[in-house]
């Protein structure tokens, strides 16, 4: 019994590989891959260049902290987060870096990101709700949706973790109204990006 539920299992693995293989999702996942490392090299050659030639960032950074407070910070990133990602994650990461409880406030930004996902993925249902506006999404996200559709589970876990912008892919989950427990399941994955993110960052600032 216990062979041929390892084998049944060998053969799900199996065919799963062939379906994503077929469909192009380790290509997918590879260029993403790609595209991802240029942009992490510019952000860290931006702050370098920057710091050394312009301005001291780490004193930029502690002034933001001095100014703002908080909550203002967190809820423009919430805000970016639920909108298409507007603002890019690593800003914000740098930002807590500088703050006066790093992982703290780390860990409240990656609680923003997840949520800001959810609020997208409702985005995502009301869409749905309104016919005109569906059409123009769908058109707009065509490529997200799509992949959705094939890869369900496997493309979340893909936005979550990779510089792709994680409110289209949730917005895209819930126009096809992805199993919203799974998805939430598949979003935690967002917190390993930014605690990866800030090992490297942090040192940077």
């Amino acid at each position: 019994m216990k062979e041929k539920a390892k084998s049944k299992k060998k053969s799900r693995i199996r065919l799963l590989h062939q379906y994503y293989s077929y469909t192009g999702f380790y290509k997918f996942v590879w260029n993403s891959l790609k595209k991802a490392v240029l942009p992490i090299l510019l952000f860290v050659g931006a702050l370098w260049g920057i710091d050394h030639y312009l301005l001291d960032i780490e004193d930029m950074l502690v002034t933001i902290t001095e100014t703002y407070a908080p909550l203002e910070v967190l809820s423009i990133f919430f805000l970016s987060e639920s909108l298409l990602g507007l603002v890019p994650p690593e800003l914000f990461i740098a930002w807590a870096g500088k703050s006066a409880s790093p992982f703290l406030y780390l860990s409240l930004l990656a609680t923003a990101s997840y949520l800001g996902g959810v609020v997208s993925y409702f985005i995502g249902i009301a869409i749905t709700k309104i016919p005109s506006v569906k059409e123009a999404m769908e058109v707009k996200l065509a490529i997200h949706i799509k992949n959705t559709r094939k890869w369900g589970g496997f493309l979340i876990i893909v936005g979550a973790l990779l510089p792709i912008p994680f409110a289209m892919t949730s917005i895209a989950a819930g126009i096809i109204k992805f199993p919203f427990t799974s998805y939430l399941t598949f979003g935690l994955l967002r917190f390993a990006r930014f605690y990866l993110y800030a090992l490297v960052i942090f040192e940077m600032v």
